[in-house]
């Protein structure tokens, strides 16, 4: 008889928060049973800066999924953004000093263990710890090296470190509602998970979260991760200039971009037809003007997430292009643009439909969701490990992100 247990996600962004039931089977089989949107308050560029107000938003959403799903969310994986994340390479070596020279498990904690010496200052924790490769003997390219004969172990790492007290304050408000933190996951990792192929890590690829505060960024190469990094500019940052520009209140401008707005070059011919009305009073604004701001915005944006790989090693590194996934991924022409001025395959990156309630689930918006449940349900064993590339705290060799964090209570 098949059994199902249930695994849970709550993505705390910008502009929403999103809980999303699954129902997950013994061998592995996914459907959702619950989602809960609702907009989210007391947030701004991916960090806390209400408690109160975030704490509700939280709420209301785990609320919504509950009751559509009859579950009722114990605990969650979390995503987590904001410029207090940095991710740094780093490397760790050990000895194999038995008698036999055979690498074991406790060979690749140790080396693991040995890669955690970076420099951090007292406000940062460790969030991820990713094995990139090993190598055993100077033998590059190991991806698994138990079972080999060898005198001395390597490992390359990626590092992901993030400010305490905003880390503290995401969690807050999680357990304020009486959910407990499964395991925090950087949103940029979540979201590759929904996203990308295998083929794609393997190449060599980037992948920007455009969501509402921030744009994460991954960049994957020989299947696992290179680099991550976070830019303070996304679609928040593109709706307030058109409300600037346009003399909008900022909600009507945010309706303006998601009905209007396009990457695409306005020709003549649609610019004719240039006032766009508002629904305020009568007050029309310019499409042309409009849309000038929008791909202004969104070129910004594509310059900044190249800007994050070495100057001249874009072809190299990443043959395998851009991805673009969050909520601005869904602006008409983005992936246009992006291959017009970057020179790289672009494409729009969706999460591929799961069985239940998921079928409005596909948008880009809903990847960093989607991806939470496809992390935590994503086996744990050391071959999968390997394979995948990405990890945030195998085998305990790092505590549970919510024991590094100091525990508050619900009624803090």
């Amino acid at each position: 008889m098949r059994k199902w247990k249930t695994v849970s996600a709550i993505d705390v962004g910008t502009t929403k928060v999103c809980t999303l039931i699954a129902e997950v089977s013994d061998s592995g089989q996914m459907r959702i049973a619950g989602v809960g949107v609702v907009p989210s308050k007391g947030l701004h560029k991916g960090m806390v800066v209400n408690i109160n107000e975030a704490k509700e938003s939280v709420r209301e959403s785990v609320k919504k999924a509950e009751q559509s799903s009859g579950y009722r969310v114990d605990s969650a994986y979390v995503g987590v953004t904001g410029r207090h994340i940095t991710g740094k390479n780093n490397r760790g070596v050990v000895a194999v000093t038995r008698n036999d020279r055979l690498v074991r498990p406790e060979d690749l904690r140790r080396v693991l263990q040995s890669s955690q010496n970076v420099k951090v200052t007292g406000e940062q924790k460790l969030l991820h710890l990713i094995p990139r490769s090993y190598a055993v003997d100077g033998q590059e390219g190991v991806q698994n090296p138990v079972g080999m004969h060898g005198f001395k172990l390597d490992v390359e790492t990626h590092v992901i470190t993030a400010a305490v007290s905003s880390v503290q304050n995401l969690i807050k408000c999680i357990r304020g509602i009486g959910v407990d933190v499964e395991d925090l996951v950087f949103e940029a990792l979540a979201s590759s998970e929904a996203v990308l192929t295998e083929d794609e890590k393997q190449v060599g690829v980037i992948l920007a979260d455009i969501g509402g505060g921030t744009t994460d960024i991954a960049v994957f190469k020989e299947g696992s991760i290179w680099h991550t990094a976070i830019i303070p500019v996304a679609g928040y940052q593109m709706t307030r200039d058109i409300a600037i520009g346009l003399g909008l209140p900022f909600e009507i401008a945010e309706e303006m971009k998601k009905k209007y707005g396009t990457a695409m070059s306005v020709y003549e011919s649609k610019a004719d037809n240039d006032a766009i009305s508002t629904g305020q009073n009568g007050h029309n604004i310019s499409y042309q003007g409009l849309c000038d701001i929008v791909r202004a915005r969104i070129e910004e944006v594509l310059r900044l997430i190249v800007l994050e790989l070495p100057r001249g090693e874009q072809d190299l590194l990443v043959p395998g292009g851009l991805v673009l996934t969050g909520g601005t991924a869904n602006m008409s022409g983005i992936d246009a643009l992006g291959r017009d001025i970057l020179h790289m395959p672009v494409r729009v990156g969706s999460p591929l439909p799961i069985n239940g309630l998921g079928d409005n689930l596909t948008d880009p918006a809903y990847a960093t969701a989607v991806g939470l449940l496809l992390w935590g349900v994503k086996p744990k064993s050391v071959s999968s490990w390997k394979s995948r590339g990405v990890s945030g705290n195998i085998w305990n060799m790092v505590s549970r992100i919510k024991n590094l964090f100091n525990k508050p209570t619900a009624n803090q």
